[in-house]
């Protein structure tokens, strides 16, 4: 069995009755989302019903020795084993609502395609989860209560080489005075790969940053990523942006993108303060998924006809109209200079 170490105190995550993040259907630890028993889908903190919230929280508690700098084996189980490996990871199990609740822990099935991460509905099964099973997967917790639990990754001694994808999921269900069941689920998910010798590579390429505007207004800066690695990557990282007109300077700025499948590519746009002048500036791009880390620079423009701003904060306006009054005041007076050296050079004599 592989050598493992605590991981570092993390927040616990809750999934509670609020909105999911921006990806559709991923449904995780670190994305708070109430599911309706109806329908399966994410709903918003409006429908949440009166009386204690539909919410639970886990964490993952181990994380293996070998990969102590890498940040995603603190967050998620993250490993490489060979055929016929057992793993075993300890999980944190929270109950922050104010009742008692019971809690089901299971492993459920979860794919890397073009959309990203995505998660299976219910507890639909797939091969990883199959193999995932975890101690007290039944349990009922007090208000506040934390519970340690464990699960065991069993890999088949005939298991196929490759990389694998689940979610190892935390759920608890209320019913409000309608008679609706409202779910609460937040989890951690499972990236295996399995094969002989050594881990697959990871790596990922940035192309060229590019500078854009909105229609309404706000700069972005784009790049291309492109996973050339043979294992997903979930990218993370900070924007800089300095050398602007008058030696202005923005960032860090918190750069995040979906999860990207061995092969795929993603287009990122980073969408910046739109009080920000046009440019030029000088950009650097700093991305980096566990220990795979990538860097890009390059000068960005945001355009020279960017929208204008509504409301009443109006200093992006006041700072462009004065950059573009002071060139026409510019060209204005090179252009009388150069009337006014054509008419004495019309009076002096030829030689």
């Amino acid at each position: 069995m592989p050598a493992v170490a605590a991981a570092p105190p993390a927040p616990l995550v809750e999934a509670a009755a609020r909105a999911a993040r921006p990806d559709p259907g991923l449904v995780e630890a670190g994305q708070p989302v109430q599911k309706d028993g109806r329908d399966g889908q994410p709903s918003s903190a409006p429908s949440q019903p009166p009386g204690p919230a539909t919410e639970v929280g886990i964490r993952l508690l181990d994380a293996p020795v070998d990969r102590r700098d890498d940040s995603r084996a603190h967050k998620y189980v993250v490993d490489h084993v060979r055929p016929g490996t057992v793993i075993k990871r300890r999980i944190v199990v929270k109950n922050p609502s104010k009742i008692r609740r019971p809690v089901a822990v299971y492993a459920a099935a979860a794919e890397v395609d073009r959309k990203g991460f995505v998660l299976a509905p219910g507890r639909a099964e797939n091969e990883l989860s199959s193999w995932i099973s975890v101690e007290r997967g039944g349990l009922k917790l007090d208000p506040g209560e934390e519970a340690v639990l464990r699960a065991t990754i069993t890999v088949p001694e005939r298991a196929s080489a490759g990389e694998r994808y689940a979610v190892v999921w935390a759920e608890v269900s209320g019913v409000d005075g309608q008679n609706v069941r409202n779910i609460g689920r937040a989890g951690i998910r499972v990236y295996l790969s399995v094969g002989p010798g050594g881990e697959p590579p990871s790596s990922f390429d940035i192309g060229t940053l590019g500078g854009t505007r909105d229609p309404d207004g706000a700069p972005v800066v784009t790049a291309d990523v492109r996973n050339t690695g043979r294992r997903a990557l979930d990218l993370a990282g900070q924007l800089w942006l300095s050398d602007g007109p008058g030696g202005l300077s923005a960032g860090p700025v918190r750069v995040e993108a979906k999860t990207l499948a061995p092969g795929d590519s993603t287009s990122m746009r980073i969408v910046l303060d739109r009080r920000l002048p046009d440019g030029p500036w000088s950009a650097k791009l700093e991305l980096a998924s566990g220990w795979t880390k990538r860097e890009a620079t390059g000068q960005v423009t945001f355009g020279a006809n960017a929208a204008v701003t509504t409301g009443t904060d109006r200093t992006g306006q006041v700072l462009t109209g004065g950059l573009v009054a002071s060139g026409l005041v510019l060209a204005l007076l090179a252009a009388f200079a150069y009337r006014r050296r054509g008419r004495v050079g019309a009076a002096v004599p030829a030689a």
